[in-house]
């Protein structure tokens, strides 16, 4: 034992020492960037812009109420909503405007804390990113406070908003790419890095789907490398592809799918949003329809009671409905009709919205013992509940769509006009095993057997003698559009009344007994996917809104916040010296780029290896154009901060430019001549950051809202007239 412990104590050699590296310049930059972020956090303790918007949803996320956002995806609410958990926020509160008081029960720096530590970790991201692209760290230094110093992106950061978590992610995603691209292919860790930059852009296009296109500009460079790497015979290329398109690819995937699964898991209540989905997705929520729709019979039979939702009345609901009113004789164009019942589809629950579903052999309206389900291909007849009308169509022309046919509630006038209300049962999405019509589940077309005409919405509003309610029509299959001719029973069940009074005290009944009925996660997740792609909001007018080109040149910015009594205010405006700079380093690349390709062809060779050179392009240049470019063909309305994920790219760009301008351009002069040159560009610098520090310290007021300024000190800041800067003459 002895020899073994002086072997072990020989081996240890005690003391045990370790050696840590550390970049100051890294930890400094590092510390300016929480401070600028984080300082006075909780100031001002009002509702800043579109905080109004956000907290809406981080009240209805504390509530676990569901809801659907047509701007992006669940992830960045998410986060919002995190931070609102851990500060105790219980979502009672009212989101109605802009500048509200919050009350002191209210945590308005956790609210604000996890965008505003996304807002400082880029600073240190765009540090480290630049020296992945192999510049100085003279340039990542150059990089990093040209982000520390802009005042729009801290504006940004210090609210309840998305736009630093998203450039977070971006930034994240592409220096572990670059990362791993840099690191010795003999290394098993650097997929560490690739597995990471396939979650961060997960997690960007989780945010918003502006994400999108950095996750694309991010694959196309990863394709780039690997159609090099390809001609490496030492290297398992098979291998290597595969990791890249499970990092890239399938992990992205699955973790976008993931998000979803968290949200729909926590919003499993009825809310303000129903509505816009499905009943079978309605009926699977907490409340709301489920309290309508929990146990009715499954299986559509002869004789059942049911309402029939049409699946094309989106965004407003609307169910198969008739009343006591004819069709006008003759319409204003001098159309003329058939004085028949009117039947439309009408947006609200009501009791005329039931139908009883008849046996054309039989007499009964009520459902046999035991039950005779309806199938696919089954002829049946819809007797109105309230009135007893038949659903009838026939060649006469409808009263809005006249390349349409007629939907009445059949009376017989012996004007040769014989009732055709035989209808034909398809339903279009059944079960292999099974074509059983069920209750919610199935979506069926009502084919007119005398026509072959399908039951449809037309969506055109009737005029006031139809009620403005919604018309419906009867469409040759050919010309209707496929999405508007599904109809789903939504409320059901099984009729016992035969006499016509006590079927009506039937239809007024509840229909409800406490029995659940689920649908899957995938069902959930493909039909709130569409929705969110399809069902768009109306978009209006904002007062700050402004149009792509102008935030090149920073002609427009957005007003915060104005406190209610005093001048004191908080504006997003970028640092207009960096904007400046940042412009003129993109024309500058790309005119040095032109210059490089001309004398290449000329048979030049200014950079014998320009991959650095390229690369910085296609990660600055290329960011910048997939973040700006996308806005110049939307319309929708637009904000100045939409543009903050291309100006990091510009300032990522900017530093690494002059490097390789005073590398590359200088370094072919005179040794006298390049000298003098050197000094010339490093006073320019010096003279640029020290331009840009007074500049951010100038509208320091406008961006953490204090001090506060005179009116003749805030028109002093109104360096463009197109600027909006509100004060008060006191």
């Amino acid at each position: 034992y002895l020899g073994t412990y002086l072997r072990a104590s020989m081996m240890l050699q005690l003391p045990l020492v370790m050696t840590v590296q550390m970049d100051l310049v890294l930890l400094l930059v590092s510390v300016l960037a929480f401070w600028t972020r984080l300082s006075q956090l909780s100031y001002p303790n009002a509702v800043v812009f579109d905080e109004v918007y956000y907290g809406q949803f981080v009240s209805l996320y504390m509530k676990r109420v569901f809801f659907i956002d047509d701007s992006g995806p669940p992830l960045g609410h998410m986060i919002l909503a995190l931070g609102a958990y851990l500060g105790g926020f219980d979502g009672n509160f009212v989101w109605n405007r802009i500048g509200a008081e919050y009350p002191s029960s209210v945590n308005v720096w956790s609210l604000r804390l996890l965008p505003a530590l996304c807002g400082a970790l880029c600073v240190p991201l765009v540090y480290l990113l630049t020296l992945e692209l192999k510049f100085s760290h003279l340039s990542a230094l150059g990089a990093a406070l040209l982000l520390l110093l802009e005042n729009s992106l801290i504006v940004q950061s210090r609210f309840m908003l998305l736009e630093s978590v998203l450039i977070f992610f971006v930034l994240l995603a592409v220096f572990s790419y670059l990362r791993f691209h840099n690191a010795p292919s003999c290394s098993w860790f650097r997929y560490g890095w690739l597995l990471l930059s396939g979650a961060s852009c997960a997690a960007a296009i989780g945010v918003k789907y502006m994400g999108v296109f950095s996750h694309l500009l991010l694959l196309g460079v990863a394709s780039l490398h690997t159609w090099t790497m390809i001609g490496d015979r030492t290297l398992n290329v098979c291998l290597q592809c595969v990791c890249r398109v499970v990092c890239l690819l399938v992990v992205p995937v699955l973790l976008y799918v993931f998000w979803f699964y968290i949200h729909l898991s926590i919003l499993n209540r009825s809310g303000p949003h129903d509505q816009l989905m499905s009943s079978a997705f309605q009926a699977s929520l907490q409340g709301g329809l489920s309290r309508i729709t929990q146990g009715q019979p499954l299986e559509v039979a002869y004789g059942s009671q049911v309402t029939l939702r049409s699946s094309a009345s989106q965004p407003i609901p609307c169910w198969l409905h008739s009343h006591k009113a004819n069709y006008p004789i003759r319409y204003e164009n001098g159309r003329g009709s058939s004085h028949q019942q009117q039947v439309t589809c009408y947006p609200f629950k009501d009791v005329n919205n039931w139908w009883i579903i008849k046996d054309p052999s039989r007499q009964e309206l009520v459902v046999s013992s035991p039950p005779r389900p309806i199938r696919h291909g089954d002829v049946i007849q819809l007797v109105h509940g309230m009135t007893s009308r038949f659903l009838n169509s026939h060649d006469v022309a409808a009263p809005m769509s006249p390349h349409a046919q007629e939907i009445s509630g059949y009376i017989d006038f012996n004007v040769s006009m014989p009732a055709q209300n035989l209808w034909r049962v398809e339903v279009s999405n059944r079960d292999s095993e099974s074509e059983v019509w069920k209750t919610i589940l199935s979506e069926v077309r009502l084919v007119h057997v005398n026509t072959s005409a399908v039951l449809k919405l037309s969506g055109v509003s009737l005029p006031d003698w139809g009620f403005r309610q919604l018309e419906v029509v009867a469409e040759k299959l050919f010309k209707a559009h496929s999405s508007s001719l599904g109809w789903t029973v939504e409320e059901h069940r099984y009729g016992t009344s035969e006499e016509q009074k006590e079927r009506e005290a039937e239809l007024h009944s509840p229909t409800h007994i406490d029995v659940d009925r689920k649908i899957s996660f995938w069902a959930k997740f493909l039909e709130l996917q569409w929705k969110m792609l399809t069902v768009k909001q109306e978009d209006s007018e904002h007062k700050y809104s402004s149009a792509p080109l102008e935030w090149i040149t920073m002609e427009t910015n957005i007003a915060y916040w104005l406190h209610p009594t005093t001048n004191a205010q908080i504006h997003l405006i970028g640092n207009p010296v960096s904007w400046g700079v940042a412009n003129l380093c993109l024309m500058a690349y790309q005119l040095l780029a032109a210059v490089y390709l001309l004398r290449r062809r000329r048979g030049f060779k200014d950079l014998p290896d320009g991959i650095q050179f390229v690369c910085l392009g296609c990660v600055c240049v290329g960011g910048w154009l997939v973040n700006f470019v996308p806005f110049l063909l939307m319309e929708k309305t637009l904000f100045l901060y939409h543009y903050l994920p291309a100006q990091c790219y510009l300032y990522l760009l900017s530093p690494a430019l002059l490097e390789h301008a005073h590398t590359h351009l200088l370094s072919s002069l005179t040794r006298q001549s390049g000298a003098t040159h050197r000094r010339a560009l490093c006073m320019c610098l010096s003279a640029g950051l020290l331009s840009v520090f007074l500049s951010y310290r100038n509208f320091c007021p406008l961006t953490y809202g204090s001090p506060e300024l005179s009116a003749n000190q805030l028109q002093a800041l109104k360096w463009r007239d197109t600027w909006d800067i509100l004060y008060r003459r006191h």
